[in-house]
């Protein structure tokens, strides 16, 4: 079973992306990173946290808030995905409608996004390598524990806004790879999840996305979770807010969550 991946970036902040991409330094080589039977534990009994039911399909709607530079406006938000990694997003703004899709196909994921103007482009491959379902957890780090390939590695633990956590490392290694190439990989697919202490469910996911030209160029997105509520014996964060390099650009209040309601991926173009 293999992790699809969704960035879901350029649609909601191009301008920011490009000023993201001039303040960051460019990747640095890291050691790999090692398997860890406690961090293997850890995200067993995250996963317990999240809940038990089954999950083949997620349909969230809500209120959603963009700030890009002087931009700031409130809409709606409509955010798909399956657990075989198809992944949809649809904002609508009063400055336009913007939308993000990733589907699967024989060579591996594919994704576009469009923006006001309607026009289609196709999302960088390199920003396909981590989990398209950020926005649920419990399919994410299902997805996660079911790859061979994914490695789980424990940081020091932390304090988080006045909270204690446990830092949770998980990337992608892929046996056709070696040498720069599967550190790259790597690289791209790192996910560090933050996981409450206490109740053990995640506070926030961070990664790195990377302009379109330059692969090695990251700039930090990071994901924080609030409002967990059970949906069908699955904890679901009602509220999500999107950052990159620590400036809030998405904040979604979620009104209706809906789970295996018979989404196929034929229902995810992103051709």
């Amino acid at each position: 079973m293999r992790v699809l991946a969704l960035g879901l970036l350029a649609v909601l902040v191009s301008p920011s992306i490009a000023m993201a991409a001039q303040q960051q330094a460019p990747t640095q080589s890291a050691p790999p990173v090692q398997q860890s039977g406690q961090a293997v534990a850890v995200a067993a009994q995250m996963l317990q946290a999240l809940g038990t039911g089954a999950v083949s399909d997620v349909t969230l709607t809500g209120a959603a808030r963009r700030i890009a530079g002087s931009d700031d406006e409130e809409g709606t938000v409509v955010l798909k995905a399956l657990a075989t990694g198809e992944a949809q997003l649809d904002l609508s703004f009063p400055s336009g409608p913007r939308s993000e899709v990733v589907a699967r196909s024989d060579k591996g994921p594919i994704g576009k996004w469009t923006g006001p103007d309607g026009k289609a482009h196709a999302v960088a491959q390199h920003n396909l390598a981590v989990d398209s379902a950020w926005f649920f957890p419990a399919l994410m780090l299902r997805r996660a524990g079911a790859f061979r390939g994914s490695v789980f590695a424990l940081a020091e633990s932390e304090m988080r806004d006045g909270r204690a956590v446990e830092h949770l490392v998980v990337v992608q290694r892929l046996p056709n790879l070696s040498g720069d190439s599967a550190s790259l990989h790597e690289h791209l697919s790192q996910m560090d999840i933050y996981v409450d202490s206490s109740t053990l469910l995640p506070v926030a996911v961070a990664f790195n996305a990377h302009p379109n030209n330059n692969v090695l160029l990251d700039i930090l997105v990071e994901i924080r979770y609030s409002d967990y509520r059970a949906v069908n014996s699955v904890q679901t964060p009602f509220h999500i807010q999107k950052y990159m390099n620590n400036s809030l650009v998405l904040d979604l209040q979620f009104q209706a969550v809906n789970l295996n309601t018979g989404l196929t991926p034929s229902s995810f173009n992103a051709q």
